[in-house]
Parts: structure tokens; C-alpha cells; sequence
């Protein structure tokens, strides 16, 4: 332990931690309000280990007890053994592999016994830690190519071998790593051209593909139009003009479909183009591996946004009262203790307790950023950024997803949905940046 820093209190961020205990109480409690059973104890179904709301309040005590852990723990830690972290992330996700069950669609979780654990939730804690070494080595240069695919690897290995786990909604969460690049000096080119790509994507699913492969040959030739002077003098301008017409024309018409059928889900795709008042044209261009159980599922998912947008509404503005919601209550919402635990606090709480927990994500996100700001360590910057990135992603999918604004790809609530993999992943990540911002006038590397 620092010896600067004795006692479990000193230099720790109390407004955090006060928010992290609001939130998991707020979970606690919504999985209550959706699991319990009436003529049940409520003091001995709390603590009996056989209820939802009684695993999590025991996955929080050993949270609790690994964030005091943290406290504990001197950041050089942290430093030292951020890329031993990533190793074992990736190792546990390879061994997912040959140990994996199929658990609702997805290949990415292993049991041990009734437990289960999910290394693609865990190993956002391993991408953070080993982006932050990285970025912050005195010899990385972050405006040269090399180290910005370098971190770009760090950050998507992980993603790559969730899609190939079936877990492709956690796999998009390490994209959200791209904003600790950005912060830290990478091109406003790259995120542009990221933009464009998703731009052409869209465009690909509400354009019909010969119009849009039209529209951009036309922009192609009147962008070429207007610099034929510098097409003149460089023969490379056009070079690049027709490699850029390539590209987008190669990812309308290869790229979008190949993704929609062999890398998305079917149900996930059917979302998507729901989004747009669009029919999947790709219906039946799916591997045939993904037809069994796709069209349930596609069911289940319209079903469950369906219904988690009737909760919400039904609890107005002030809700109907803890235990006396009927959408949550009844189970009209499956997934409500996990996925769909927002719709769980709308019935319950209405406008004003969605409101207000969106006020408090809205606080510890400003908290994070606020703390990565004063650090003087980049390691300690570059992680307190990816904390907020990652918290953010999931919050603004998650509430998305709930009213139905985005596609049921399985992100849970920070510190409210039930589950114990990503409680601790989550507790982990906000207490190594408690302990951080504790030690924050040490230069850390």
C-alpha cells in the first residue's frame, strides 16, 4: 500500500462512491419489484441465495469486499500489471471455445456449476488497463500510423472474438474505445471516415443499392469535376478518387451483406431495418446455421420492445408504486431483471424515476470525466476515459434498446440490470479509477 495514503478513506473520490452504492441499490431494488413473490419472507428471501434480488445483494457483497480490496492496492499495481490483465482476458475469452454453453443465442459465457461467467464482459476491464499502458509509454508517438493500429488492435481483438462467440452486442463495446484514442491525439480523419462508413451504411439499408450506387458515382464525378485543374497537375488525385469510389461502392454492395447475413444475428438485422421502416432484403441470404430458432427469436425480441414500451407508458408520470406494476409484474417482459430493467423503473417510477436515474448516469458521467481531467498521469487520464466511454455505450444502447430506438443486442443497465459477471466488471472498473484518482499527483507509466 502507498505509503502516502494511509488509511482506506485517504484521497478517495466520495461522490463516486456514493453514486456506484445508489445504482446498485437501485438494481437491487427493481429486481425486487419484478421477482418477488407474495406470502414470501422478505428479510429471509433476501438472504436465502435462491431468489434474483438475493444473488445479486450477495454478488454486491463480494463486490463490495473486491472494491475495499481495490482501495487497498497500490496504482503501481495497476501500471505494472496492466498487460498481465490483457493476456488473462484473452486467454479466458480463447477459452471460451472449446468450454462454452449456448446460453439464449449467444456462445460466449462458461459455467462452473450453477454459476456462470462472460470473459467478453471481463475483458473490458483488460482493454482498458492495456490501452492505458500503451498509450501512455513514454516511446509511443500517437500521431504515427503504427501506434494508432496498435491500440486499434488492443481494442478490437477482443470485439473480434466476441463476434465469433455469437455475443456481437458486446463486441460493439469496445468500439467505444475509439473515444479514448480521439482524446488522445488520434486523426479527426479516421473518426470521419468512421462516420461515413456508418453514413453509407444507413444509406445502404433505406436506398435501393442501383439508386445508391448511382448517387455515388455521380458524387464521385462531380467531386472529380470541380478538381480536374489538380487531377491535372497530380494523376494521383484521380487515383484516390477512384480508390474512394471503390471502396464505397465494394462496401454497398459486398461488405453491408456479408455483415447483415454471416455476421449479425437475423433477429439483430430484422431490428435494424425495422428502425427504418425497411423489410430485410438479406431474409433469405442467412447462413443455415442461423435459421433454427431465428424467427422465434425475432418474435421474442419485437414482443419484449413491444411490451417494455407498454410498461414505460403505463406508469405515466409518477408510476404505480414499488410491487404494483402489472407489464413487469406478470412477466409480460422476459428479459425485465436484465435487458429490459429500464422498463422495469418506468412502470414502477414513471417519467420522474426514469428521469431521474438518467440524471444520475448523467452525474457519474461527468464525475469520470471531471477526474480524468485533473490527472497528471496519462495512464490515469487514458483510463478514466475509457471507464466513461464504456459506461456511456451502455447506457445510451441500453435506454435505446428499451424504447425502441435501437436493436435488442443483449447490453445491460451499468450497476442495475441483474448479473454478476458484468456487477463485478463494472465495480472493477469504477473502484481501479477510485483508486487512481486517489494517488492522481503521482506520475503513473
Amino acid at each position: 500500500m502507498n505509503r502516502n495514503n494511509v488509511g482506506l478513506s485517504k484521497g478517495i473520490d466520495v461522490i463516486m462512491v456514493w453514486l456506484y452504492l445508489l445504482l446498485v441499490s437501485i438494481g437491487i431494488m427493481a429486481i425486487f419489484a419484478v421477482t418477488y413473490r407474495e406470502g414470501d419472507s422478505i428479510v429471509a428471501s433476501f438472504f436465502s441465495f435462491q431468489t434474483d434480488y438475493s444473488k445479486q445483494f450477495y454478488f454486491f457483497i463480494i463486490a463490495a469486499f473486491i472494491g475495499i480490496f481495490i482501495l487497498l492496492t497500490d496504482s503501481k499495481f495497476f501500471t505494472a500489471t496492466a498487460n498481465i490483465w490483457y493476456a488473462v482476458g484473452i486467454f479466458f475469452m480463447l477459452l471460451v471455445f472449446p468450454f462454452h454453453s449456448n446460453v439464449k443465442g449467444t456462445e460466449s459465457i462458461i459455467r462452473f456449476g450453477g454459476f456462470q461467467f462472460q470473459p467478453a464482459e471481463f475483458c473490458k476491464v483488460s482493454v482498458c488497463l492495456a490501452l492505458s499502458k500503451y498509450l501512455s509509454r513514454p516511446d509511443t508517438d500517437f500521431t504515427k500510423g503504427r501506434s494508432q493500429l496498435i491500440a486499434m488492435a488492443i481494442a478490437l481483438t477482443p470485439a473480434m472474438l466476441s463476434i465469433m462467440q455469437s455475443e456481437t452486442g458486446l463486441a460493439l463495446v469496445y468500439f467505444s474505445f475509439f473515444l479514448v484514442m480521439y482524446r488522445e491525439g488520434l486523426s479527426p480523419t479516421i473518426l470521419v471516415i468512421g462516420f461515413s462508413m456508418a453514413v453509407l451504411v444507413v444509406a445502404t439499408i433505406v436506398v435501393e443499392p442501383n439508386t445508391l450506387a448511382i448517387i455515388l458515382t455521380a458524387i464521385a464525378g462531380i467531386y472529380a469535376y470541380f478538381n480536374r485543374r489538380q487531377i491535372k497537375r497530380r494523376k494521383s488525385s484521380l487515383v484516390t478518387i477512384i480508390f474512394v469510389w471503390l471502396l464505397c461502392v465494394g462496401v454497398q454492395r459486398f461488405a453491408v451483406p456479408f455483415i447483415f447475413t454471416h455476421v449479425l444475428q437475423k433477429h439483430q438485422v430484422e431490428r435494424i431495418f425495422s428502425l427504418f421502416g425497411k423489410d430485410n432484403p438479406y431474409a433469405k441470404g442467412f447462413m443455415a446455421v442461423q435459421e433454427g430458432g431465428d424467427a422465434k427469436k425475432e418474435g421474442v425480441n419485437d414482443y419484449n420492445v413491444k411490451q417494455s414500451k407498454i410498461a414505460i407508458g403505463s406508469g405515466g408520470v409518477v408510476g404505480k408504486g414499488l410491487l404494483n406494476g402489472t407489464q413487469t409484474r406478470y412477466d409480460f417482459v422476459p428479459e425485465q431483471r436484465t435487458d429490459f430493467i429500464f422498463c422495469t423503473i418506468g412502470e414502477g417510477f414513471g417519467f420522474v424515476g426514469t428521469t431521474l436515474l438518467l440524471v444520475i448516469y448523467l452525474i457519474l458521467l461527468f464525475r469520470i470525466v471531471t477526474l480524468a481531467e485533473r490527472q497528471r498521469s496519462v495512464f490515469s487520464r487514458c483510463y478514466a476515459y475509457g471507464v466513461a466511454a464504456v459506461f456511456f455505450f451502455h447506457i445510451t444502447i441500453n435506454v435505446a434498446m428499451t424504447v425502441g430506438l435501437a436493436p435488442v443486442i443483449g447490453i445491460p443497465l451499468p450497476l442495475v440490470s441483474y448479473g454478476g459477471t458484468a456487477l463485478l466488471t463494472f465495480t472493477i472498473l469504477l473502484f481501479i479509477l477510485i483508486r487512481l484518482d486517489a494517488d492522481r499527483q503521482m506520475v503513473l507509466r
